[in-house]
């Protein structure tokens, strides 16, 4: 039980309903996004953020020792709005400007976003930077934590394994990584378009701390942080099974909604479903 609004408490389950209707009346109103990518990681995002795991303060979003997050897939940009919207780092009136001309909530995470730490949408890029994040707060002496969240498609950008290789190298500890494994990307199965399995054993022999979890389940997120959080000498991955679209039945695994527009029937459809609690939305 982690947000309050008047005096009502809500819990996670009501949080990620609230952030799927979020993801898909931002995408209906922008009529272009990625909602397939953006559904899956619901649970995760609002684990990391309403969890009492990401220490970070909205009212002072450059904070030194916060912790660093970095949305590698950047597609998935607007699940991250809405989740930094309700931690009350922007006004939620903002989330109807995705994608508009002018709007501080552009495609892709952009570092003027109050609380973005780090841009990205070419993908590949986002587990380097978090290295490159992570070696700096050492030499500040600071102790934070960097956590990433990846794509499964991902996983085939020569770039993520430099970054697996280099944090191994330098025993950075202090990365927690989530792959978000829905099994799909733009063009086909990740393992249609390019076979990344076996995915734990490649980790693994990199040098990475290894879970594999429901990335769906809260409980299994949260001990999976905390197990990483006690690993000592290495840096971590979760690898979270996911559905992509999850939460919308014509939504999940169905390929074509990896990006799209959404039809006004396909909204009123899938906002039935969602069915978020009415203070929330």
């Amino acid at each position: 039980m982690q947000i309050k609004q008047t005096e009502q408490t809500y819990s996670y389950e009501e949080i990620a309903r609230a952030v799927r209707y979020d993801v898909i009346d931002m995408i209906f109103r922008a009529e272009m996004g990625h909602p397939g990518s953006s559904l899956s990681c619901v649970e995760i995002l609002v684990a990391l953020y309403f969890g009492g795991i990401l220490r970070v303060d909205p009212d002072n979003p450059d904070w030194p020792e916060r912790d660093r997050f970095v949305l590698s897939k950047g597609h998935a940009s607007p699940t991250l709005y809405s989740v930094l919207s309700r931690r009350g780092f922007f006004p939620r009136e903002l989330l109807s400007t995705f994608r508009k001309t002018g709007s501080i909530l552009t495609a892709y995470p952009d570092m003027s976003t109050p609380g973005i730490d780090m841009e990205s949408g070419s993908l590949g890029n986002g587990l380097s930077t978090a290295v490159g994040i992570a070696m700096s707060s050492r030499i500040r002496k600071l102790d934070n934590y960097v956590y990433v969240v990846m794509g499964d498609g991902e996983q085939q950008e020569g770039l993520i394994w430099e970054g697996a290789m280099s944090a191994a190298h330098h025993h950075l500890d202090h990365i927690i990584a989530f792959v978000d494994r829905n099994r799909l990307q733009i063009t086909g199965t990740v393992e249609q378009v390019m076979r990344i399995s076996p995915l734990e054993e490649k980790w693994r022999s990199f040098g990475w701390n290894v879970q594999t979890i429901d990335g769906h389940s809260f409980d299994e997120i949260f001990a999976a942080v905390e197990a990483a959080k006690a690993h000592r000498g290495s840096p971590s991955v979760i690898i979270a099974d996911t559905v992509k679209g999850k939460g919308v039945s014509f939504m999940e695994n169905e390929l074509s909604w990896h990006r799209r527009e959404i039809t006004p029937e396909e909204y009123r459809q899938a906002m039935e479903e969602i069915h978020a609690p009415e203070e929330l939305i």
